[in-house]
């Protein structure tokens, strides 16, 4: 028996490094994309329904969600079809970050470079003192220092110098500036001596399947394109076994906080399950997630009027939106995140503790509890633990495996009522309250 656990629990700790034997990948050409029933992963139709009845009316265009790679769910709406193409906004940003980082593999770049290396000297309008302290890292994590809030007859978006002013010291501030991050793809045009579409097509396109366009520097695709650029980047830049993004280290350092001044960002990827975070057009520090409904190891490319791309590698999905704005001007994360997050986590059918604790070998203990409480499997692994407090927001709690199960460290909690929510192998779900002393 404690041979089994161990090979359980090793399975939950290290499955993730088998992810890419895992995964399925579709054909780089043609339209085959293998599919799962949603049945088959737990989800309820009524629960689907209810699902595409809120995107629907949130004037969504399509919704996909990939489970290990396959189609989980595809919808479409109004004229919008599969062939249709739609704007990925600043969701762009985190492509350019995956191109920068393989122009930096190729001995192209280095993103500690001053960015006036491969712009020239006078690409802002700041002293040539301040310009002379912006790296290409400080565009990649929007810390140059530029003023978000440019001249008048500029805006946020323009790259010309005029528009681009000194505001502080880079590395100083950080300040959501769609003008500065696009002097990242000058940076690798002129570098690399292509123009931005010829450099994603040789690079991705030719080795993912991923087409679209850059206009004006924003990229335009399909659906199933920004699938496959999560799908891409949910295996840590590996399609099948060509491995596109061979620094590791670098992609490591794009899905976490690139700096301490606001966590939840990346190298232009919006990250969950921080302490804190900031937006786009303010200067306020926000306490908790960015988005509290969804996994708090979810990597996100948001862009203006609700584009999005989640990654979520601990449970091996993709999800993508396209469409208008879901209600109100957005440039990154809105509501809507939230909201959505929370119909997604209601997709599995229910069932009762009962059946899951029968089905799966579950026990919970102690309870109440003090510092620690134990959660135990017999019959089939877990794919997820989740605490929440009463007010359904998630609360990150440390884990630690034990000979027999899992430990969850409460030392941290206040004292109070909060609920677990336990995710077996097969996605049957239940929910149980304990009590922290």
């Amino acid at each position: 028996m404690k041979q089994s656990y161990l090979l359980l629990f090793s399975f939950l700790l290290f499955g993730a490094g088998l992810r890419s034997q895992s995964l399925y990948f579709p054909p780089l050409t043609g339209t085959t994309w293998d599919s799962i029933r949603p049945a088959d992963i737990g989800y309820c139709q009524p629960r689907i329904d209810s699902l595409y009845n809120y995107l629907q009316a949130k004037d969504t265009k399509s919704f996909m969600i990939l489970k290990d790679g396959k189609r989980v769910l595809e919808k479409y709406f109004g004229t919008y079809t599969r062939d249709s193409v739609w704007y990925w906004a600043s969701a762009s940003k985190s492509l350019a970050a995956f191109i920068t980082g393989m122009a930096q593999q190729q001995g192209f770049i280095n993103i500690n470079n001053k960015a006036s290396q491969y712009l020239g000297t006078g690409w802002t309008s700041a002293p040539p003192v301040k310009e002379d302290l912006i790296t290409v890292k400080n565009l990649l994590t929007m810390t140059s220092g530029l003023d978000d809030v440019p001249p008048s007859g500029c805006t946020n978006e323009d790259t010309n110098k005029v528009c681009l002013v000194y505001k502080a010291d880079a590395s100083t501030r950080w300040a959501y500036h769609t003008g500065a991050y696009r002097k990242v793809q000058d940076v690798v045009s002129n570098a690399v001596g292509q123009n931005y579409n010829t450099i994603t097509n040789n690079w991705i396109k030719t080795r993912t399947g991923m087409g679209g366009l850059w206009y004006q520097q924003v990229y335009y695709s399909k659906a199933r394109d920004m699938a496959r650029f999560g799908l891409l980047a949910l295996n840590r830049g590996i399609w099948s076994q060509d491995t596109l993004m061979k620094d590791s280290l670098y992609f490591k350092a794009m899905v976490n906080s690139s700096q301490s001044l606001n966590q939840a960002y990346g190298y232009l990827w919006w990250l969950n399950g921080k302490s804190s975070f900031m937006t786009p057009q303010a200067q306020f520090v926000f306490s908790g997630s960015l988005i509290p409904n969804a996994p708090a190891n979810m990597f996100c490319a948001l862009g203006k009027n609700d584009q999005k791309i989640y990654v979520v590698p601990g449970q091996n999905l993709v999800i993508v939106r396209q469409g208008n704005t879901a209600g109100g001007f957005n440039l990154a994360v809105s509501g809507f995140d939230n909201m959505l997050w929370d119909y997604i986590n209601k997709l599995s059918c229910p069932v009762s503790v009962n059946e899951l604790e029968s089905a799966a070998g579950i026990s919970v203990y102690p309870n109440p509890a003090n510092s620690h409480i134990n959660v135990e499997s017999t019959g089939m692994a877990l794919n997820r633990i989740s605490v929440y407090n009463l007010y359904g927001s998630r609360i990150s709690v440390p884990e630690s495996i034990t000979e027999k199960g899992i430990s969850l460290d409460l030392s941290a909690l206040p004292a109070g009522v909060y609920t677990m929510e336990l995710e077996s192998a097969n996605h049957m779900t239940c929910h149980q309250k304990f009590i922290k002393e």
